[in-house]
Protein backbone atom coordinates (compact mmCIF):
# COMPACT_ATOMS: atom_id res chain seq x y z
CA UNK A 1 0.00 0.00 0.00
CA UNK A 2 2.86 2.24 0.72
CA UNK A 3 4.79 1.81 -2.42
CA UNK A 4 1.69 2.16 -4.61
CA UNK A 5 1.14 5.65 -2.37
CA UNK A 6 4.92 6.90 -3.13
CA UNK A 7 4.35 5.51 -6.51
CA UNK A 8 0.97 7.96 -7.21
CA UNK A 9 2.64 10.41 -5.15
CA UNK A 10 5.62 10.77 -7.84
CA UNK A 11 3.44 10.98 -10.58
CA UNK A 12 1.74 13.66 -8.87
CA UNK A 13 4.91 15.68 -8.40
CA UNK A 14 5.79 14.97 -12.07
CA UNK A 15 2.52 16.66 -13.15
CA UNK A 16 3.17 19.57 -10.81
CA UNK A 17 6.49 20.26 -12.39
CA UNK A 18 5.54 19.15 -15.76
CA UNK A 19 2.61 21.65 -15.67
CA UNK A 20 4.63 24.29 -14.24
CA UNK A 21 7.74 23.70 -17.46
CA UNK A 22 4.75 24.00 -19.66
CA UNK A 23 3.74 27.11 -18.11
CA UNK A 24 7.29 28.11 -18.55
CA UNK A 25 7.84 26.85 -22.44
CA UNK A 26 4.58 29.08 -23.05
CA UNK A 27 4.10 29.56 -26.52
CA UNK A 28 4.94 26.74 -28.18
CA UNK A 29 2.58 27.27 -30.88
CA UNK A 30 0.99 29.91 -32.58
CA UNK A 31 -1.61 31.74 -30.55
CA UNK A 32 -4.80 33.18 -31.84
CA UNK A 33 -6.27 36.62 -30.62
CA UNK A 34 -9.75 36.87 -31.22
CA UNK A 35 -11.29 40.53 -31.79
CA UNK A 36 -15.34 40.55 -32.16
CA UNK A 37 -15.11 44.13 -34.20
CA UNK A 38 -14.40 44.27 -38.09
CA UNK A 39 -11.16 45.36 -39.00
CA UNK A 40 -9.72 48.81 -39.05
CA UNK A 41 -11.62 49.85 -36.23
CA UNK A 42 -9.97 50.51 -32.62
CA UNK A 43 -9.87 47.02 -31.35
CA UNK A 44 -8.69 45.87 -34.28
CA UNK A 45 -6.00 48.26 -34.64
CA UNK A 46 -4.99 48.14 -31.17
CA UNK A 47 -5.39 44.67 -31.59
CA UNK A 48 -2.68 43.90 -34.53
CA UNK A 49 -0.55 46.49 -32.28
CA UNK A 50 -0.16 44.02 -29.13
CA UNK A 51 0.19 40.60 -31.36
CA UNK A 52 2.80 42.30 -33.19
CA UNK A 53 4.79 43.18 -30.31
CA UNK A 54 3.80 39.76 -28.52
CA UNK A 55 5.32 37.80 -31.19
CA UNK A 56 8.33 39.76 -30.85
CA UNK A 57 8.32 39.16 -27.14
CA UNK A 58 7.12 35.63 -26.42
CA UNK A 59 8.59 34.40 -29.59
CA UNK A 60 5.66 32.38 -31.44
CA UNK A 61 2.77 34.39 -33.90
CA UNK A 62 0.61 35.77 -32.46
CA UNK A 63 -2.32 36.13 -34.60
CA UNK A 64 -5.43 38.19 -34.74
CA UNK A 65 -8.81 36.80 -36.16
CA UNK A 66 -12.07 39.04 -36.71
CA UNK A 67 -15.05 37.39 -35.37
CA UNK A 68 -17.57 40.61 -35.69
CA UNK A 69 -21.48 40.40 -34.41
CA UNK A 70 -23.37 40.94 -31.24
CA UNK A 71 -21.07 43.71 -30.16
CA UNK A 72 -18.53 41.08 -29.53
CA UNK A 73 -20.29 38.86 -27.84
CA UNK A 74 -19.55 36.58 -30.85
CA UNK A 75 -16.13 36.37 -30.48
CA UNK A 76 -16.73 36.14 -26.49
CA UNK A 77 -18.57 33.05 -26.87
CA UNK A 78 -16.16 31.10 -28.92
CA UNK A 79 -13.02 32.23 -26.48
CA UNK A 80 -14.91 31.56 -23.16
CA UNK A 81 -15.47 28.09 -24.23
CA UNK A 82 -12.33 27.50 -25.96
CA UNK A 83 -9.65 24.93 -23.91
CA UNK A 84 -8.13 26.97 -21.25
CA UNK A 85 -4.47 26.43 -22.53
CA UNK A 86 -3.70 30.23 -23.32
CA UNK A 87 -3.59 29.44 -27.32
CA UNK A 88 -6.84 31.16 -27.50
CA UNK A 89 -7.25 34.85 -26.36
CA UNK A 90 -9.73 37.93 -26.64
CA UNK A 91 -9.01 40.94 -27.52
CA UNK A 92 -11.91 43.46 -26.72
CA UNK A 93 -13.00 46.62 -25.34
CA UNK A 94 -15.43 46.51 -22.27
CA UNK A 95 -18.12 44.86 -24.13
CA UNK A 96 -17.29 41.40 -24.00
CA UNK A 97 -15.86 42.12 -20.89
CA UNK A 98 -18.58 43.09 -18.67
CA UNK A 99 -20.64 46.10 -20.18
CA UNK A 100 -22.56 43.93 -22.61
CA UNK A 101 -24.24 43.06 -19.34
CA UNK A 102 -26.19 45.92 -19.65
CA UNK A 103 -27.95 45.20 -23.06
CA UNK A 104 -28.50 41.70 -23.51
CA UNK A 105 -30.64 39.41 -22.03
CA UNK A 106 -29.27 36.20 -23.24
CA UNK A 107 -25.57 36.03 -22.99
CA UNK A 108 -24.18 32.89 -24.05
CA UNK A 109 -21.12 33.15 -21.54
CA UNK A 110 -20.58 35.34 -17.64
CA UNK A 111 -18.17 37.77 -18.81
CA UNK A 112 -17.58 38.14 -14.74
CA UNK A 113 -17.05 33.97 -14.44
CA UNK A 114 -16.02 32.41 -17.63
CA UNK A 115 -12.56 34.61 -18.71
CA UNK A 116 -9.35 34.76 -17.11
CA UNK A 117 -8.05 38.30 -16.95
CA UNK A 118 -4.68 39.22 -18.03
CA UNK A 119 -4.06 42.85 -18.65
CA UNK A 120 -5.57 46.08 -19.38
CA UNK A 121 -4.07 48.12 -21.97
CA UNK A 122 -5.75 51.62 -22.70
CA UNK A 123 -8.28 53.52 -21.65
CA UNK A 124 -10.57 54.70 -24.50
CA UNK A 125 -12.41 57.89 -25.10
CA UNK A 126 -14.67 58.70 -27.98
CA UNK A 127 -15.13 62.04 -30.15
CA UNK A 128 -19.10 62.98 -31.02
CA UNK A 129 -18.70 64.06 -34.65
CA UNK A 130 -21.18 65.03 -36.84
CA UNK A 131 -21.52 64.54 -40.50
CA UNK A 132 -20.64 68.50 -42.11
CA UNK A 133 -23.92 68.81 -43.61
CA UNK A 134 -25.43 69.06 -39.80
CA UNK A 135 -26.43 71.89 -38.87
CA UNK A 136 -24.57 72.26 -35.51
CA UNK A 137 -20.76 73.23 -34.82
CA UNK A 138 -21.14 72.78 -31.13
CA UNK A 139 -22.52 70.69 -28.14
CA UNK A 140 -25.14 73.13 -27.05
CA UNK A 141 -26.20 73.90 -30.66
CA UNK A 142 -26.29 69.96 -31.28
CA UNK A 143 -28.48 69.57 -28.40
CA UNK A 144 -30.81 72.40 -29.65
CA UNK A 145 -30.88 70.55 -32.90
CA UNK A 146 -31.88 67.58 -31.53
CA UNK A 147 -34.81 68.78 -29.42
CA UNK A 148 -36.31 71.07 -32.31
CA UNK A 149 -35.92 67.53 -34.43
CA UNK A 150 -37.09 64.60 -31.96
CA UNK A 151 -36.32 61.33 -32.86
CA UNK A 152 -35.02 62.62 -36.77
CA UNK A 153 -31.52 62.20 -35.92
CA UNK A 154 -29.54 59.17 -35.94
CA UNK A 155 -26.53 57.76 -34.54
CA UNK A 156 -24.63 55.01 -35.17
CA UNK A 157 -22.71 52.88 -32.64
CA UNK A 158 -20.15 49.74 -32.82
CA UNK A 159 -23.32 47.12 -32.08
CA UNK A 160 -25.91 47.62 -29.26
CA UNK A 161 -24.14 47.52 -25.98
CA UNK A 162 -21.01 49.01 -27.08
CA UNK A 163 -19.49 52.11 -25.76
CA UNK A 164 -20.33 54.71 -29.08
CA UNK A 165 -24.02 53.22 -27.96
CA UNK A 166 -23.96 53.61 -24.40
CA UNK A 167 -22.12 57.18 -24.65
CA UNK A 168 -24.86 58.61 -26.64
CA UNK A 169 -27.88 56.98 -24.22
CA UNK A 170 -25.99 58.82 -21.45
CA UNK A 171 -25.78 61.63 -23.82
CA UNK A 172 -29.83 61.64 -24.25
CA UNK A 173 -30.53 60.83 -20.96
CA UNK A 174 -28.45 64.23 -19.71
CA UNK A 175 -29.40 66.04 -22.23
CA UNK A 176 -33.14 65.10 -22.97
CA UNK A 177 -32.97 64.84 -26.75
CA UNK A 178 -34.29 61.61 -28.38
CA UNK A 179 -32.45 60.33 -30.95
CA UNK A 180 -32.53 56.53 -33.31
CA UNK A 181 -29.54 54.49 -32.74
CA UNK A 182 -28.58 52.54 -35.91
CA UNK A 183 -26.02 49.72 -34.60
CA UNK A 184 -23.15 48.56 -36.89
CA UNK A 185 -20.78 45.29 -36.63
CA UNK A 186 -18.28 47.62 -35.28
CA UNK A 187 -17.09 51.24 -35.26
CA UNK A 188 -15.47 51.79 -38.73
CA UNK A 189 -18.93 50.59 -40.87
CA UNK A 190 -20.75 53.43 -38.81
CA UNK A 191 -18.04 56.29 -39.79
CA UNK A 192 -17.89 55.27 -43.40
CA UNK A 193 -21.64 55.65 -43.58
CA UNK A 194 -21.40 59.04 -41.34
CA UNK A 195 -19.04 60.53 -44.10
CA UNK A 196 -21.55 58.94 -46.92
CA UNK A 197 -24.49 61.05 -45.15
CA UNK A 198 -26.68 57.91 -44.27
CA UNK A 199 -26.23 58.90 -40.25
CA UNK A 200 -26.03 62.07 -38.86
CA UNK A 201 -23.51 61.44 -35.76
CA UNK A 202 -21.40 59.01 -34.01
CA UNK A 203 -19.55 58.93 -30.18
CA UNK A 204 -16.70 57.04 -32.55
CA UNK A 205 -13.64 55.90 -30.33
CA UNK A 206 -10.70 58.18 -30.45
CA UNK A 207 -8.34 55.93 -32.41
CA UNK A 208 -10.99 55.74 -35.37
CA UNK A 209 -12.36 59.31 -35.86
CA UNK A 210 -9.15 61.37 -35.33
CA UNK A 211 -7.80 60.79 -39.02
CA UNK A 212 -11.89 61.83 -40.16
CA UNK A 213 -11.03 64.96 -37.93
CA UNK A 214 -7.43 65.64 -38.82
CA UNK A 215 -9.22 65.62 -42.45
CA UNK A 216 -12.04 67.50 -42.37
CA UNK A 217 -14.49 64.58 -43.36
CA UNK A 218 -16.43 64.96 -40.26
CA UNK A 219 -16.93 67.61 -37.55
CA UNK A 220 -16.05 67.13 -33.84
CA UNK A 221 -18.08 69.03 -31.59
CA UNK A 222 -16.49 67.35 -28.05
CA UNK A 223 -14.21 64.29 -26.30
CA UNK A 224 -16.00 61.83 -23.60
CA UNK A 225 -13.32 61.81 -21.29
CA UNK A 226 -12.78 64.26 -18.55
CA UNK A 227 -9.69 65.44 -20.01
CA UNK A 228 -9.18 67.31 -23.55
CA UNK A 229 -7.02 64.73 -25.48
CA UNK A 230 -3.93 65.19 -25.64
CA UNK A 231 -3.03 65.57 -29.78
CA UNK A 232 -6.81 67.32 -29.95
CA UNK A 233 -5.87 69.83 -27.55
CA UNK A 234 -8.58 72.46 -28.98
CA UNK A 235 -11.10 70.21 -28.99
CA UNK A 236 -13.45 70.69 -25.76
CA UNK A 237 -14.40 67.96 -23.80
CA UNK A 238 -18.66 67.92 -23.65
CA UNK A 239 -18.80 68.88 -19.89
CA UNK A 240 -16.95 72.34 -21.29
CA UNK A 241 -19.73 72.04 -24.21
CA UNK A 242 -22.38 72.49 -22.08
CA UNK A 243 -23.13 69.22 -20.61
CA UNK A 244 -21.82 69.86 -17.31
CA UNK A 245 -20.70 66.32 -15.71
CA UNK A 246 -20.68 64.52 -18.28
CA UNK A 247 -17.85 61.98 -18.36
CA UNK A 248 -17.54 58.57 -20.30
CA UNK A 249 -14.33 56.83 -21.14
CA UNK A 250 -14.01 52.91 -22.44
CA UNK A 251 -11.17 50.53 -22.15
CA UNK A 252 -9.48 48.03 -23.85
CA UNK A 253 -8.10 44.39 -22.43
CA UNK A 254 -7.16 41.09 -23.03
CA UNK A 255 -8.08 38.26 -21.69
CA UNK A 256 -8.34 34.26 -22.10
CA UNK A 257 -10.84 31.54 -20.90
CA UNK A 258 -11.23 30.89 -16.97
CA UNK A 259 -8.82 28.30 -15.55
CA UNK A 260 -5.86 29.27 -17.33
CA UNK A 261 -2.52 27.72 -15.83
CA UNK A 262 -1.35 31.07 -13.67
CA UNK A 263 2.01 31.45 -14.86
CA UNK A 264 0.85 31.56 -18.57
CA UNK A 265 -1.62 34.46 -17.13
CA UNK A 266 1.51 35.63 -15.29
CA UNK A 267 3.60 35.45 -18.27
CA UNK A 268 1.11 37.21 -20.81
CA UNK A 269 0.87 39.94 -18.25
CA UNK A 270 4.47 40.38 -17.86
CA UNK A 271 4.90 40.69 -21.63
CA UNK A 272 2.02 43.22 -22.21
CA UNK A 273 3.46 45.49 -19.29
CA UNK A 274 6.76 44.83 -20.79
CA UNK A 275 5.31 46.31 -24.43
CA UNK A 276 3.25 49.09 -22.66
CA UNK A 277 6.51 51.22 -21.98
CA UNK A 278 8.23 50.48 -25.54
CA UNK A 279 8.64 53.99 -26.78
CA UNK A 280 7.18 52.91 -30.11
CA UNK A 281 4.11 51.68 -28.47
CA UNK A 282 3.96 54.65 -26.38
CA UNK A 283 3.55 56.97 -29.09
CA UNK A 284 1.62 55.18 -31.09
CA UNK A 285 -1.19 54.80 -28.57
CA UNK A 286 -0.43 58.48 -27.87
CA UNK A 287 -1.60 59.54 -31.67
CA UNK A 288 -4.70 56.69 -31.41
CA UNK A 289 -5.52 59.41 -28.62
CA UNK A 290 -5.35 56.63 -26.09
CA UNK A 291 -4.16 56.65 -22.32
CA UNK A 292 -2.39 53.54 -21.43
CA UNK A 293 -3.12 51.60 -18.53
CA UNK A 294 -1.42 48.01 -17.67
CA UNK A 295 -1.47 46.63 -14.30
CA UNK A 296 -2.23 43.29 -12.99
CA UNK A 297 -4.95 40.32 -13.76
CA UNK A 298 -6.87 41.59 -10.43
CA UNK A 299 -7.03 45.14 -11.35
CA UNK A 300 -8.45 44.13 -14.69
CA UNK A 301 -10.83 41.96 -13.09
CA UNK A 302 -11.96 44.71 -10.75
CA UNK A 303 -12.44 47.07 -13.58
CA UNK A 304 -14.56 44.36 -15.67
CA UNK A 305 -16.45 44.15 -12.61
CA UNK A 306 -17.20 48.30 -11.54
CA UNK A 307 -17.34 49.08 -15.61
CA UNK A 308 -19.88 46.28 -15.97
CA UNK A 309 -22.02 47.99 -12.71
CA UNK A 310 -21.81 51.10 -14.49
CA UNK A 311 -23.18 50.46 -17.44
CA UNK A 312 -26.30 48.43 -16.10
CA UNK A 313 -27.28 51.65 -14.54
CA UNK A 314 -26.78 53.57 -17.13
CA UNK A 315 -28.96 50.91 -19.45
CA UNK A 316 -31.51 51.04 -16.37
CA UNK A 317 -31.43 55.23 -16.19
CA UNK A 318 -31.62 55.46 -19.85
CA UNK A 319 -34.68 53.32 -20.20
CA UNK A 320 -32.13 51.13 -22.84
CA UNK A 321 -34.68 48.36 -24.13
CA UNK A 322 -32.68 44.93 -23.80
CA UNK A 323 -31.71 42.35 -26.47
CA UNK A 324 -32.40 39.26 -26.90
Amino acid sequence: MRGRMLFYFSLLLMGIAGGQAWSQTYPVKPVRVFVGYSPGGSVDTVGRIFAQKLTGELGQQFVVENRPGAASNIAGDLVAKSPPDGYTLLMSSGTALGTNMAIYTKMPYNPLKDFAPIAMLVYQGNALVVNPTVPAKTVKELVALAKARPAQLNFGSGGNGSSQHMTAELFSKMTGVKMVHVPYKGGAPALVDLIAGQIDLVFSPLPEAIPYIQSGRVRALGVTGGKRSANLPDLPTIAEGGVPSFEFEGFLGIAGPAGMPKNVVARLNAALNKTLTADDVKKRMYDLGLRLAGGTPEQLATHMREQAALMIQIAKDAGVKPVD
